[in-house]
């Protein structure tokens, strides 16, 4: 059905009214509406997904598989094949192509699940006028007033814009504007090295693009374990990213120097710190995010939202307003695509009082889709330290793995924390291929209180990366045996 719903001059009653089609806001509309209730989905863009289809998840992931089937050749290199050929043809558009295709069918995808469920999908802007009536506004300015006995905010998150870049030039874009580029950059200076920013980053090094990955902090993403984070800016310096860490932007301007030959516009200086200027004919500016709260009419419900437009919510994701519930980017942390639909469908639950589901996962993972790609679970050896706990660790290395070797990974590696006393996985971090897949088989060991005797006795499929945790595990035994030999040797002593 056509996603633009004609809006009626009379009001409609709904058991749960959902302002945003993102992952909080879609999988909150179809659980309410898998158990019955009555429900309505506003949308201000043309076609629903939030940014998890249009700007985010979806769309730089889709980029990410094309920029490596581009550069497949020249990561598994065969003798007498022109390795860069596919990169040196890359133009914009066909490097978008994939990506577009892929979010059309994501679109299309979730438009029949809103259809088949019984969801109504209106297009327009929602304001909340009181705790249970929503008047949305449609692109041609009519309005009406929905009724509703329950809302979910879940109107998701916008890139922060920094005040000391021109936006108004050409290639100085956030991470919504990279996907808008007219043109393929020869050069590329990437302000943030958090996740997008590395991902972003990750992406256009991959294709040749001259990268350079500006982070105020010293080291990428400092979340995560020592030795995964070391692995992985070792991998995005071999694929040619250059680091300036400990240093921050004072300015992004257009140089006087003559137009850039590829685009015709002015090239763009990005004044850091320190006084070094980086020339180049694209700048991302990728730190931090804001939630998308202005103009909702919060304040006609006594729902205020913080410094950087997020929302607080309980455990059960409802806001200061009774029948007024929240969910995914819009409130913060962790600000997953994972994590955000299963907000909405619990958020959907207590609504309603269906004995489906509570709470979330204890164990959530991570991924992190740069290249190498990073999976992460549970605790890291830091973290599990500072809590107290006495732990052992074991690593699993690629370049021991045949599969690890076929997929031409040699510098990756997969990391487990163990309890030392009950010998129980406590987390794991993995840095190379596959690593946001293999990272799953961890997440099912810490929730079901599995360990090393586990590791060591299964049996996986050979050649298999899989097999790592097997390595770890082992590696992790010896380490204990050799710390039991010595103990034996000084006692005796």
């Amino acid at each position: 059905m056509p996603f633009e719903t004609p809006i009626l001059p009379f009001m409609r009653s709904f058991d749960l009214v959902v302002i945003g089609s993102g992952p909080a806001g879609e999988k909150a509309a179809l659980q309410a509406a898998s158990f019955g209730r009555r429900v309505a989905v506003i949308e201000m863009e043309s076609r629903p997904g939030g940014a998890m289809v249009n700007t985010g998840t979806i769309a730089s992931k889709a980029l990410r598989e094309t920029a490596l089937v581009a550069s497949a050749l020249r990561r598994r290199p065969i003798p007498g094949w022109n390795q860069g050929a596919a990169c040196e043809r890359m133009s914009m558009t066909r490097f978008m192509a994939r990506r577009t295709l892929v979010q059309m069918e994501e679109h299309d995808r979730i438009e029949s699940d809103f259809d088949d469920a019984g969801v109504e999908m209106i297009c327009g802007r929602g304001e909340i006028v009181d705790a249970h009536s929503v008047r949305v506004t449609a692109p041609d300015g009519r309005s009406e007033i929905l009724s509703a006995a329950f809302m979910m905010i879940a109107t998701g998150s916008s890139p922060a814009r920094g005040k000391q870049a021109d936006f108004s030039l050409h290639g100085v874009v956030d991470a919504n504007g990279i996907l808008e580029l007219d043109f393929m950059p020869h050069s590329l200076v990437v302000i943030g090295g958090g996740v997008i920013g590395c991902e972003y980053a990750s992406i256009f090094a991959e294709l040749g693009v001259e990268t350079t990955l500006i982070e105020p902090r010293v080291g990428l993403m400092r979340f995560l374990d020592v030795d995964v984070r070391g692995v992985l800016e070792a991998g995005m310096e071999d694929a040619g990213i250059a680091f300036r860490f400990g240093r921050t932007v004072t300015s992004v301007r257009a140089s006087a120097a003559p137009r850039c030959p590829t685009t015709g516009f002015e090239m763009l200086i990005t004044e850091l710190s320190d006084g070094e200027c980086l020339t180049s004919e694209c700048v991302l500016w990728s730190l931090g995010r804001q939630g998308n709260t202005r103009g909702l009419g919060l304040e006609n419900v006594g729902v205020t939202a913080d410094d950087r437009g997020n929302l607080t919510v309980d455990r059960e994701y409802r806001t200061t307003c009774p029948n007024i519930f929240a969910g995914g980017d819009v409130i913060g942390f962790p600000a997953l695509a994972s994590t955000s639909m299963e907000q909405g469908r619990i958020a959907a639950c207590r609504m309603f009082g269906i004995p489906f589901r509570s709470d979330l996962a204890g164990t959530i993972p991570i991924g992190i889709y740069t290249i190498p790609a990073v999976g992460a679970v549970g605790k890291t050896e830091e973290e599990a330290i500072a809590a107290g706990l006495k732990v052992v660790t074991g690593t699993g290395y690629y370049r021991h793995n045949p599969r690890g070797r076929m997929l031409g990974d040699d510098h990756g590696i997969l990391k487990a924390v163990f309890d030392r006393e009950t010998k129980k996985l406590l987390g794991v971090s993995i840095v190379g291929e596959d690593a946001t897949e293999l990272v799953h088989l961890a997440q099912w060991a810490i929730a079901s209180g599995h360990g090393i005797e586990f590791l060591v006795e299964t049996c996986f499929n050979y050649p298999s990366l899989s097999d790592l945790y097997k390595d770890a595990a082992y590696d992790a035994l010896r380490t204990l045996a050799l710390e039991s030999a010595d103990t034996s040797m000084r006692d005796a002593a």
